[in-house]
Order: structure tokens, then sequence, then C-alpha cells
């Protein structure tokens, strides 16, 4: 299934209809939109399927009581409330219609439609004749009036035994509308990989090679793909940086680690952008114990071996891949960066002066000029937050929403 829900945090409420049961498929096929996916069930509900099976189709712990003493310590329902993109009560019996309607607010269910401003999707499900019936078609209108929308209900056979319409939308109709809550972003349904920050090349137990990446430019991208709709995996190098919200993040320390954790990532990617400071060269052996420094020892020499290029060898590897390399240079910066984009196989690749002090390592700003095979494109100096954004909507227009892996 295309990731058409990928990032979007789900709250599904269940009501007490018999429907309950295609609950669980209805949160199966939400995550497998890429939804993540949170549950609140009625005491109705409860009666009809159990909480713990729902728990274990959502990954995550099933709310049923307003009044929970560890949830409430914390604002519980507040909180569910913020953490929402978007709401869907699937079942939603008469019942469940006519109390959202009057703006109860007496259990955990409808206290949170009233705290939270996110989009409510309704799914009915409900015998034919109290679909028709005066009382839940004025429901219905109050609610499509304060903006709630509705999926369904379908015709067809009930489980009483009528013939109508008033069955609840199947799972994949549900997980259509849900999508159809939110536009469709520049990234939607593509997987972006992104290293960031330096590697450490071990000398011995207390000393390293390394360089003065700051890691600020990769999370920078990491948080930009987010907001367009990507799932990421960020590999990060050892950085001090907080992980971006709804970032998968992959800590690692050498060279060899980062390429590792590179091609198990990349096998599931669509596009591949490394903003990592790679060291270009390790210690040939490692020492097991301190080096000391003696009063006859002037001077130490350091055999060192050159370490996998990471960007070329995920590019050769994986040619369906959109790749994008950094040139962190000092000179020559145009013809070095074109000659890594050639030499790489890479689709995109933005070039940077390091030797600068007011950009690059460690600032908060940056100014870059982008190069493919067939323009060059100067971003001016601006902050790194939006500069990434910037590339990753030029990224986007070379790989658009979809599924390119």
């Amino acid at each position: 299934m295309t990731q058409t829900l990928q990032n979007k945090r789900l709250l599904l409420g269940i009501t007490g209809g018999i429907a309950a049961y295609k609950s669980p498929d209805i949160v199966r096929r939400l995550r497998d939109a890429g939804a993540e996916v949170r549950v609140i069930m009625t005491r109705g509900a409860t009666e009809f399927i159990t909480p713990l099976t729902l728990q274990a189709v959502s990954a995550n712990r099933v709310h049923t009581d307003l009044l929970d003493v560890d949830a409430e310590a914390a604002m519980g329902h507040i909180e569910l409330a913020r953490w929402a993109d978007a709401i869907i009560v699937a079942p939603a019996t008469a019942d469940a219609l006519s109390r959202f309607a009057q703006g109860r607010a007496d259990d955990l269910l409808t206290t949170l439609l009233r705290a939270s401003d996110a989009p409510v999707l309704v799914a009915p499900a409900m015998n034919q004749a109290m679909w028709r019936d005066p009382a839940t078609q004025d429901n219905s209108k109050i609610l499509l009036q304060r903006g709630y929308q509705f999926v369904g209900p379908a015709e067809g056979a009930q489980a009483c035994g009528d013939i109508g319409a008033g069955r609840m939308s199947e799972p994949l109709a549900i997980v259509d509308a849900a999508t159809a809550l939110f536009e469709q972003q520049l990234l939607t349904g593509q997987h972006v990989v992104i290293t960031a920050g330096p590697t450490r090349e071990r000398i011995d137990p207390v000393r390293y090679l390394s360089n003065f990446s700051s890691g600020k430019m990769g999370f920078a991208l990491a948080e930009a793909a987010v907001e367009a709709g990507a799932k990421v995996t960020l590999i990060a190098g050892p950085v001090s940086l907080p992980t971006p919200d709804r970032v998968e993040r992959i800590d690692v320390i050498s060279a060899t680690d980062m390429l590792a954790a590179a091609e198990l990532s990349a096998a599931s990617a669509s596009v591949f952008i490394a903003a990592a400071a790679v060291a270009d060269f390790r210690p040939r052996a490692a020492a097991e114990q301190k080096i000391k420094k003696t009063s006859d020892i002037e001077t130490m020499r350091i055999d060192l071996v050159k370490n996998p290029d990471i960007l070329r060898s995920i590019a050769e590897s994986k040619r369906s891949l959109y790749c994008v390399g950094f040139a962190a240079e000092t000179e020559n910066l145009l013809a070095h960066a074109r000659a890594k984009l050639a030499q790489k196989s890479l689709n995109m690749i933005v070039m940077n002066d390091v030797s600068r002090s007011d950009i690059g390592f460690a600032a908060d700003d940056n100014e870059v000029v982008v190069i493919t095979s067939e323009h060059a494109i100067h971003l001016e100096k601006t902050k790194k937050r939006h500069l990434a954004r910037r590339l990753i909507q030029l990224i986007s227009e070379q790989v658009g929403p979809g599924n390119r892996a």
C-alpha cells in the first residue's frame, strides 16, 4: 500500500456497535498507509471486542476511561487531543452521533472531541431504519455543519438481516477518506534516508580522528523532509542535537558503522541524502590500551587506511535511488563538486565553502550551490533550516510524491 498517511498521527474512536469487529482491520490498514494509530474505546465498544486486540494491532496502549488516574495525572485527554492530526470514529453508532451533536463531554471520546481542533471523520454503522430516522439525520446534518466529515454508510445486508443504508464503510474506504483529510505533500509516500554529523575513527581507548561537523545541516534536512510528508531515517554520527519529531534516528560512531546502517536503511528508501562529514581515513589498527606519552618519544606515526565511500557505494548498489551528496570544499569549489557528481554517479550535489567561518561547520547559516547534470543553482546565505526546506523542494521536483524505490 502507498504510504499516503506517512507521519500522520490518527486517533481511532470505537463505539459500541457490532461493526466494531472490523476495527482491528481499520487499524492495520491505517498503519499500512504509514500512520501511527492510537485507539479510544467506549464502554459499549469493549462489549464487542477487547482492548487487548486493539492494543496488539495498534502497538499502542488502548484508552478506555476518562478518569484514568495514571493518564490524567499528565492531563491524558488533553495530550491525546494535542497529539492527534485527525480523529476517526468507526463505527459511529446512532447513540454516538446523538452525543456528538449534543456536545456531550462525559466520557473519554466525547471529551477529547471537545478538546481537539483536529479534523473528525465519522463512519456511521447502524440498522437501516435507525439511519433513516429523522433524529439521526438531523444529528448528522448538525455534525456536517460543524465541519465533521462522513464516510458512508454503505448499503447492503446488515447483521440484523435488513438490507439498506447503514453498513459501516469497508476499512479501505475509511483509509481513503482519512487520506483525503490531508493535502498530499511534496514527498508523500517517499522514504528519505539522511546521514548527518561527523564520524569518529578510534586511535586508542581515549583518542580518535574526527572533524568539525555539527550535524546541523543534516538534522535540518530531516525536519524539512518530515514536513514534506516523507518517512525519514536519520543516521547520525556523534552529535549533541535532539532528534527531530517523527524521525527514526540511528546513532553510529565510525564510517564503517555508518555504511552498515546506510546499506540497511537504503534498501527500502527512494531518496538518499549524504550530509555527513565522513572521515576519509581511519587508523589501520586501533591500540587496545592508551598510547602513553614518554620522554624519549618526540613524534608518533599513525598508519591510516582509506574509509569506504558511503555515498558512492549506496549510489552504485541501488540505481533507483535519488542520491544527493554534499561537497564541503575550501578551493576550486565548483570544479571539485562537479567531479564528485560524476565520479559517484549522483543525481545532485550541494557544494558549500567550509573555509568561511560564517557558514558551514558548526554555523547556524549556510550558503550553497546546488549542482545537477543540467544546472547549477545558487542558494544565498540563510538559516540552515530555511535552506533545508529549499533543498527538499528541489529534490521533490525531481522525485515527487509516490514511491521511487
